[in-house]
């Protein structure tokens, strides 16, 4: 399965899962607890774990195809969810 994973700089890992999952509840599979988030997408799952300053995101899809996508998705809405905050993402695959 194609694999992608970033690891975000940001003192706000907790708090930009909580608002990515609420975000995406209403249309998509989500599971939440404290500092993870699962968001399940018609073409593959996107993970985040929220660790000491920083957010761990892994993006798992079927299709290779898929990968740039959802990497595309995921990281526009972070930046957005971020407000002001400014997040380097780098996806390595």
């Amino acid at each position: 399965m194609p694999l992608s994973r970033a690891e975000i700089a940001t003192p706000s890992a907790e708090r930009l899962i909580n608002r990515l999952c609420k975000h995406w509840a209403h249309k998509l599979e989500v599971e939440q607890s404290d500092q993870q988030g699962k968001i399940s997408f018609a073409t593959g799952t996107c993970l985040m774990l929220a660790e000491p300053e920083k957010l761990v995101v892994a993006i798992e899809t079927l299709e290779e195809e898929h990968l740039d996508e959802l990497e595309g998705v995921v990281e526009r809405h972070l930046i957005r969810m971020a407000g002001d905050e400014e997040l380097a993402i780098v996806w390595e695959n």
